[in-house]
């Protein structure tokens, strides 16, 4: 949706990513159908500032993908925080495995295979802050499901809330992602529950803070 020269200039002028979280990168790009789910460097630096900002103990993000915002997130995480990363593809889960203990984060990163709406209701923990960046069509239940989960003044981030712009422009007929982002788009405007910002960063993410 932004300026593909906008986006280049905004990565030539973020820091560079770490050497594994680069390989990562390409490694997607070659090896994966849809490289574009990976969160990149930009917004995989926005994380990681956002770690170091709110030093969360407990972490949880749904929709781990290749591993990379896990790993970017960790790195900006205090050293006793803690991980849950949940992801349905059974395909991806040696890879997983690998990848988290390649980057030493195999103790501080817990990944969890399955349907995130049956595996929250049995996490018996509580987050400092959620990421969600999973099937668009649940993105309400995902939220409703985590909510009472996150503490108070606690923090959740969702991604791809532009949705390639279909959030915002008419798109006659919608298709079920863009309806599940358009009506999770709503609802957090009108959730009283919450102070929340979106931002236009890459595909749009929502910032909520559960007050």
């Amino acid at each position: 949706m932004i300026d593909k020269r906008i986006e280049q200039f905004a990565e030539e002028h973020t820091s560079n990513e770490s050497p594994f979280l680069y390989k990562l990168n390409r490694t997607t790009h070659l090896r994966t159908f849809y490289p574009n789910m990976l969160s990149g460097k930009v917004q995989g630096k926005f994380l990681e500032m956002l770690m170091y900002m709110l030093r969360p103990k407990r972490v949880l993000e749904i929709g781990t993908f290749t591993g990379y915002s896990a790993l970017a997130m960790a790195q900006g995480m205090p050293e006793d925080s803690f991980l849950y990363t949940i992801e349905i593809n059974e395909e991806l889960e040696d890879f997983l495995h690998h990848t988290f203990n390649e980057a030493g984060e195999g103790k501080r990163i817990k990944l969890l295979m399955g349907d995130a709406l049956e595996i929250i209701p049995e996490l018996d923990e509580v987050f400092d802050f959620v990421f969600i960046d999973a099937d668009k069509e649940q993105y309400i239940d995902y939220y409703e499901a985590v909510f009472r989960k996150v503490v108070p003044g606690g923090f959740i981030l969702s991604d791809n809330v532009l949705w390639g712009g279909k959030a915002v422009f008419d798109n006659k007929p919608p298709d079920k992602e863009t309806k599940g982002i358009r009506s999770f788009n709503e609802h957090i405007k009108n959730d009283n529950r919450v102070d929340k910002v979106m931002l236009t960063l890459r595909d749009g993410l929502y910032l909520i803070r559960k007050l």
